[in-house]
């Protein structure tokens, strides 16, 4: 509440000018105190904390090996993930391929440009088979879905990390990122 103070002297003593009385104001702010802490509580309250965002991925059950997608060669990059953070990718089959070693930054390059020449040769949106290894960390798995989603590859990538072929091991061996 607002407060008048009336008390102290003023007017007229001995001879001297005329001193109007200063009134000091003093307003109590606990109402004030009171509303804002109700306001926090209530903010506090029924505001939610944002919540993390996962990745769905669906790999099929042990028991369904007898189903295979076949893929075409021509659409088709294989990504294994290897130790010390490095990458091993090739395009088409294993049997004919020239693999490539990279780290994480610099295979968002090679997808990218292996996306537009896909597309540019057949028309078709390319499609990503990720083979991590006894080698490569979750933290790499998770770096190559990232990189995935930030090169704009639309279809789902097939993770394989059951059919890792001997001439894909032997040159990651060759390439010091495999055991």
């Amino acid at each position: 509440m607002a407060e008048l103070d009336t008390s102290s002297g003023g007017g007229k003593k001995g001879g001297g000018k005329v001193r109007t009385k200063k009134a000091s104001t003093k307003v109590d702010l606990t109402a004030m105190v009171d509303l804002a802490f109700l306001l926090i509580t209530f903010f506090m309250l029924t505001t939610s904390l944002s919540k993390p965002i996962a990745m769905d991925i669906a790999k099929p059950d042990q028991e369904d090996n007898d189903v295979k997608n076949e893929l075409r060669a021509s659409q088709t990059m294989t990504v294994l993930l290897g130790s010390n953070d490095k990458v091993a990718w090739y395009m088409g089959e294993a049997k004919d391929a020239k693999p490539v070693i990279e780290t994480f930054p610099e295979v968002r390059q090679s997808l990218l440009k292996n996306k537009d020449n896909v597309y540019k040769t057949t028309g078709r949106q390319i499609v990503i088979v990720v083979k991590p290894t006894e080698a490569a960390s979750y933290k790499n798995f998770v770096d190559i879905m990232d990189e995935l989603n930030i090169a704009g590859i639309k279809t789902a990538p097939a993770i394989d990390d059951v059919n890792i072929l001997e001439n894909e091991k032997q040159f990651m061996k060759e390439g010091g990122i495999y055991k």
